[in-house]
């Protein structure tokens, strides 16, 4: 992922907010934001041969503490037009091995339990869950507004490290 890829990158984020099943966040940060939260070395794009983008990955450190400097949190978005092309997968492959190469022993992330492709795409991909995080937080935007939700956790335990 570079600098000029944001607005499509962005793009792909708005439209996973819009489903109300994607993700807690009612807006996509701006590219300052996401840049310094995001670790550099591990933010992919999938991109047609002409360059136009259709997918994204991207993780973050879950804690500043040096003990879980191997544990991440990943986020990966396909474009609504993209889906069922398999883009998912080959995100979250390209992923696992850019982090191993970097000593990343733990890629996790938090999944509503109704967004069924994305759980059913990480357990084809290595992911196994955790638990259930019941009523976590509220939503705030789309058709869930206002009401509780629960997240799954999901972890992919390197087998390398």
């Amino acid at each position: 992922m570079r600098d000029g890829d944001w607005a499509a990158v962005e793009g792909i984020y708005r439209e996973g907010i819009a489903t109300g099943h994607a993700t807690f966040e009612s807006d996509a940060p701006d590219w300052d934001r996401f840049n310094s939260s995001r670790l550099p070395r591990h933010r992919l794009v999938a991109e047609t041969a002409e360059g136009q983008i259709l997918g994204w990955a991207a993780v973050a450190p879950v804690s500043a503490r040096p003990v879980y400097a191997g544990v991440v949190e990943h986020s990966v978005y396909i474009a609504a037009a993209a889906r069922g092309r398999g883009l998912g997968g080959a995100l979250l492959q390209a992923l696992a091995d850019s982090t191993e190469s970097d000593g990343i022993w733990t890629i996790q992330a938090s999944v509503f339990p109704e967004n069924e492709a994305s759980l059913k795409l990480h357990l084809a991909n290595g992911y196994v869950v955790v638990g259930r995080r019941r009523r976590i937080a509220r939503m705030t935007h789309g058709p869930l507004t206002g009401q509780w939700r629960d997240t799954v956790l999901i972890e992919r335990r390197s087998p390398a490290i």
